[in-house]
């Protein structure tokens, strides 16, 4: 039976069987993801990864990158200072990438980010870049990584967004869903995971309803900034 669909590459999955198309999507477009990434967002994301880095407030810190990828927001808590940096994905070839790129000190974990290996109260920081629109259970992964945390520790979720109504709109929307597949398409030989991705935003939350949802998985606080052109959302969630 096939997991995916060929209108929205998968996208309206639920439950486990979007976890494993998930997982296996994520395996197979390692080769090109880092060079997708950079053509994508015109080598914005490695800001946006610096910027989400310095709002975890990471210097001397026990943090966790969840969904880790390739490691580059690891590599950039590492950078900033933090003590520990643990980082973790569940597509195993991800880690495999990542461990060429990271120091010897970042362990690496092969982990679901809504089943994570740790005791309650084990991190300062918890980090992700693009995760959370390929969750199979949203909400269960945001109270996981609230459980992970310490009393007072910062959640940073930097993620892609819908922009507001507009122009702006209007060009994102025939960029993400039209370009986007094309390009990745034939950078990795993987179009349906790049149709996967535009679809995967459709129904995915705005950012005044993501910081509801953290607030009732448990947070105290919350807040968020509108990155290129409100297509990017960092939140910052407060244990």
């Amino acid at each position: 039976m096939a997991i995916s669909t060929p209108t929205d590459g998968g996208a309206s999955l639920q439950g486990e069987a979007k976890a494993r198309l998930v997982q296996r999507m994520f395996n197979r477009i390692v080769p090109g993801y880092d060079l997708m990434n950079r053509l994508m967002t015109a080598g914005m994301d490695l800001r946006w990864r610096r910027l989400a880095a310095r709002l975890a407030q990471p210097f001397a810190a026990q943090v966790l990158d969840i969904a880790t990828g390739t490691g580059d927001l690891a590599l950039e808590l590492w950078h900033q200072g933090a003590a520990t940096v643990i980082a973790g994905d569940f597509a195993v070839h991800m880690l495999q990438v990542a461990q060429q790129k990271l120091p010897e000190s970042i362990p690496l974990l092969l982990a679901d980010a809504q089943n994570l290996p740790f005791a309650d109260a084990s991190f300062d920081c918890v980090t992700h870049a693009f995760l959370l629109r390929n969750l199979s259970d949203l909400d269960a992964g945001l109270r996981e990584m609230r459980r992970v945390l310490r009393s007072g520790g910062r959640l940073v979720c930097l993620e892609i967004t819908r922009p507001e109504p507009g122009i702006f709109a209007h060009l994102f929307n025939f960029y993400f869903y039209r370009f986007v597949p094309a390009l990745g398409g034939a950078i990795t030989g993987q179009r349906a995971a790049y149709h996967y991705l535009p679809h995967s935003l459709t129904t995915f939350p705005r950012p005044y309803q993501l910081a509801e949802r953290l607030i009732q998985a448990g947070f105290s606080s919350v807040h968020y900034q509108l990155l290129g052109f409100g297509a990017v959302a960092i939140h910052i969630a407060i244990a």
